[in-house]
């Protein structure tokens, strides 16, 4: 049979199994790349909003302030051509002859001791002087015919029109005066501020748009930028899961060097496995040769020293075998460019196989495993691990064995064997996984068994753990690597 099934492995071992395959992810350079020129376009976006507001409103005030220059330049003409100095004429200007009509002039006199009284005002001042800051007369004094502008509000103790305003101020001499004389001119510059809102907003809106614009195609230039490099992960983890053999891609000039180094360590890599494999096959040659020879000349003669040599021979024989397999499977797990086993033909193959040698007890073998399983590795090697160990199952179980297979999520499969066998005590369990073990010597066999579906296993980064079966007998939980689908 062949349906889904997801095997579990037991609940107290769970979280320190899963918990290997979990750990934090690396920092990802697309995010990196974008993240930092975002955060630069950010910086820049905002540091150019508030320098053109603020170049704006400067401008913008330096427009009032010449302005008011002129209006400080007619009051001072108008004063200098009075007789006395002490009535100025009203100049020209019909916002200052209107009641609080924003525009407004007023002149003081310093007296010696440093109070100023006012001299005359304009009509829209009405009697209200305009606010002066308190450091404003040293500064006019040390700045003498010069123009100050400051900011201020609306006439002095009038609560109903405290609208902004932009003052002039200049000390001069004029005629028929002794004392000095401060000149001010101010304006209200409730537009000015509405202007400067206007265009800051105007401005961020703009900006942020820009903004949003230039990290979307930032972000597209990353993805475009870096394909060929997701291009050599994926062909990179293709040769990893025995979908191609070689890198054979062209890429840009700053990672083709890249490829072909791969390419170079992946014929290095076959070339040790190719050595490897001959080593261990001329090894084995030369040590079957004597062996045979050994068993031969042992033959059926009776007696304790041929039965010796006979027994001996076998363990040999068998140790010699177990070791080649060893070696060919961590040659081609080193290489890692396996072929893909699909599971449940093989699970097929052996349930047949080892019923038909079981069929005195009526042995009953029930597997199940989805139909696109595969492990990554070679069918022969499979077949030894999953053989090994149903086989075993058989031997021990009353009737019954049960195989489980299944996807683990994490780039692996799990296989789980259980029988309705006696079981093993877990005082026994790593015994049994140690070469030529057999706690039980009735039964057939060289007890290599288990030793060989563990270094199988771990020659392809599994692993095998025992355990107790819901069945009664021995559960024996398999992690292997598993082909990815597609």
């Amino acid at each position: 049979m062949s349906e889904a099934a997801t095997p579990e492995l037991p609940s107290g071992d769970r979280r320190a199994d899963w918990g290997r395959y979990l750990g934090r992810p690396g920092r990802s350079l697309t995010r990196r790349l974008i993240w930092l020129a975002s955060a630069w376009i950010l910086v820049a976006l905002v540091i150019a909003a508030i320098v053109l507001t603020q170049a704006f409103q400067e401008s913008a005030l330096r427009r009032l302030g010449d302005m008011l220059d002129e209006t400080i330049d007619e009051i001072v003409v108008a004063a200098s051509r009075t007789g006395e100095g002490e009535v100025v004429p009203q100049i020209q200007d019909a916002r200052t002859l209107r009641l609080l009509s924003g525009k407004y002039w007023q002149i003081l006199e310093v007296r010696p001791d440093g109070t100023m009284v006012s001299i005359a005002r304009s009509t829209s001042l009405w009697t209200y002087d305009l606010a002066l800051p308190a450091d404003l007369p040293p500064r006019l004094d040390r700045a003498f015919g010069k123009v100050i502008t400051y900011n201020t509000r609306g006439p002095k103790n009038d609560p109903t029109t405290r609208e902004p305003l932009r003052v002039a101020a200049s000390m001069k001499s004029i005629p028929r005066r002794d004392n000095p004389v401060i000149f001010l001119a101010a304006i209200d510059r409730s537009e000015v501020d509405a202007d400067t809102r206007q265009f800051a907003t105007v401005t961020w809106v703009a900006l942020l748009i820009l903004g949003l614009g230039l990290v979307s195609a930032v972000f597209i230039q990353v993805q475009v930028g870096l394909r060929p490099l997701y291009d050599l992960r994926n062909e990179i983890a293709a040769v990893r899961h025995g979908k191609a053999a070689r890198i054979g891609r062209s890429y840009p000039l700053e990672i083709q060097p890249l490829a072909e180094q791969v390419n170079r360590l992946l014929d290095h890599n076959q070339e040790v496995v190719d050595r490897q494999r001959t080593h261990v096959g001329n090894l084995a040659h030369a040590l079957k040769t004597p062996i045979s020879v050994m068993l031969a000349e042992a033959g059926t003669a009776e007696g304790a020293l041929p039965e010796l040599v006979r027994r001996q021979t076998k363990v040999m024989q068998g140790q010699v075998d177990h070791h080649l397999r060893r070696a060919r499977a961590a040659a081609r797990a080193a290489h890692g460019l396996g072929e893909t086993t699909p599971v449940p033909e093989v699970l097929d193959e052996l349930a047949v196989m080892i019923e038909q040698v079981f069929r005195d007890k009526g042995a009953e073998i029930d597997w199940r495993a989805p139909d696109d399983l595969a492990f990554l590795g070679e069918r022969q090697d499979l077949q030894e691990i999953l053989g090994n160990l149903i086989e075993n199952a058989a031997k021990f179980s009353t009737r019954r064995v049960r195989v489980s297979a299944g996807p683990s999520g994490l780039g692996q499969m799990i296989v789980v064997v259980e029988d309705d066998g006696p079981g093993l005590p877990a005082d026994q369990r790593e015994t049994v996984m140690k070469r030529g073990a057999r706690l039980d010597e009735s039964a057939p066999g060289s007890g290599l068994g288990l030793s060989i579906v563990e270094d199988l296993t771990r020659a392809y980064g599994g692993r095998l753990t025992l355990g107790d079966s819901d069945m009664g007998g021995l559960k024996v939980v398999l992690e292997l690597p598993a082909a990815q689908a597609g």
